[in-house]
């Protein structure tokens, strides 16, 4: 299943990243919860770590796959953006929130994707996870469903560390 979820989730970035000539993303490791994964794309080498949830609420629901991401695009001067990726379209102008710790996140969303809302605050939230318990991401569907999404933060840290140089 994760295997089948990543690569998917593969699929998703590159075409999020609006990358034509993107190479297959290569695994760098996988760090418990957390695999690191690159690939080279007309703007350079991106470097991202990704993570499934561990449970997906209401269970009724098709969810699709879900990911959150924490990317670095040395060649676009992007560092350590995170992104939560759904299976599904978002409701047009709502927001996901990340709660980590109880500490909230906000994150504007497009399509079937969210990032945070102050870029300010990316490495306040990605900071959050190296440090946080758990992780639950909520967000409301297009349809007006809401779901709710828990992350495993084992690993977080050793992952992010192995994307650390990429150039």
């Amino acid at each position: 299943m994760f295997v089948k979820s990543t690569a998917t989730a593969l699929i998703l970035i590159l075409a999020t990243a609006g990358v034509a000539s993107a190479q297959s993303p290569t695994r760098i490791q996988q760090f418990q919860a957390w695999g690191a994964y690159s690939y080279q794309s007309g703007g350079g080498k991106v470097c991202y770590v990704l993570s499934v949830p561990t449970t997906k609420e209401p269970a009724s629901v098709d969810h699709g796959d879900n990911f959150f991401i924490v990317s670095q695009r040395p060649g676009q001067n992007i560092s350590y953006e995170p992104q939560a990726m759904m299976g599904y379209s978002l409701k047009e102008n709502s927001k996901v929130n990340v709660n980590i710790d109880g500490k909230v996140f906000v994150m504007f969303t497009k399509d079937k994707a969210a990032w945070v809302e102050n870029a300010a605050q990316e490495p306040a939230l990605v900071a959050a996870m190296k440090g946080g318990h758990s992780m639950t991401v909520t967000a409301v569907s297009k349809k007006g469903t809401g779901t709710s999404y828990a992350y495993s933060l084992s690993g977080i840290s050793a992952a992010l560390k192995q994307i650390e140089s990429c150039k």
